[in-house]
């Protein structure tokens, strides 16, 4: 096993380029909830497990229609923990081998809590395919306006049932999270679009390059970011290397290892 860390830390130190893909499991070694299944949500939220509410109950836009209130108690908590919550220290070894080695870098991540650009990555540079809790929107929508999410929060634990409701700049109506959520026909793109739009021209750039994909905790429940991690492991010069604790398996020819993010960072970084 310590064969394949230095054997994938040798790939790392040959690369142009690292495409950082990351999915809910990034998140835990900085305290994070990672929401596996209804029982992992219900650990990290018992007070909807009172309420007979599932993880795809509660991240549902409808809750913002017959009640924000009720909606923003789960999206002010989260809100809230994002803002608190301190990046573990694998994403400060990422930022120091792509400055020790002086490569050019991606983040692609289905999370949307914005620990990466905490953490110094270049908010230019990342691509949220399900948008950022950190950023607003009509819940209408009236308009196409994404701004900054800057409401304080106070959530009752009880009911969840936050203490006020963001309003919309344009028409003073709800806001909601710029997020797709579960059964979501109102959220709005373009800010991810643009995001997907640098990621393109960022691969055509490095077409023809040695390129590292590090995919970190990105599970099959919501396949996104492995899908993704596999078809970038199919272009011509790009290795993959795939960091998870229960489902690390991948097409030969690229790297596993079921460990925790950190851990896996830490043991490769041993040989960098």
């Amino acid at each position: 096993m310590n064969d394949d860390y230095e054997a994938a830390a040798q790939c790392i130190s040959d690369a142009d380029a690292l495409i950082l893909t990351a999915g809910a499991g990034m998140g835990v070694d900085s305290g994070l909830p990672d929401f596996r299944g209804d029982r992992g949500f219900w650990n990290a939220y018992p007070m909807y497990e009172r309420l007979g509410l599932s993880f795809v109950d509660a991240a549902n836009p409808r809750h913002f229609e017959r009640d924000p209130l009720f909606g923003w108690g789960f999206y002010g908590h989260r809100t809230n923990l994002y803002r608190q919550t301190e990046p573990h220290a694998g994403f400060s070894l990422l930022l120091d081998w792509i400055s020790d080695l002086g490569l050019a870098s991606f983040v692609v991540t289905s999370n949307v809590d914005g620990q990466f650009q905490k953490a110094g990555f270049d908010d230019s540079a990342v691509l949220e395919v399900h948008g950022s809790i950190h950023h607003l929107q009509c819940l209408t929508p009236c308009c196409h306006d994404i701004w900054l999410n800057d409401a304080d929060f106070n959530i009752d634990q009880t009911s969840m049932r936050a203490d006020r409701s963001p309003a919309c700049r344009q028409c003073g109506g709800v806001a909601r999270p710029n997020i797709l959520m579960f059964g979501d026909f109102s959220w709005l793109p373009a800010r991810t679009a643009a995001q997907e739009d640098r990621f393109a021209t960022f691969l055509q750039q490095h077409q023809g390059n040695r390129v590292v994909v590090i995919e970190m905790g990105a599970g099959s429940a919501i396949p996104t970011i492995r899908h993704m991690s596999e078809n970038l492991g199919q272009y011509n010069g790009f290795d993959v290397i795939r960091i998870n604790p229960r489902e690390a398996q991948i097409d030969p020819g690229h790297y596993s290892f079921s460990v925790g993010a950190l851990e896996g960072l830490e043991k490769i970084g041993r040989y960098l």
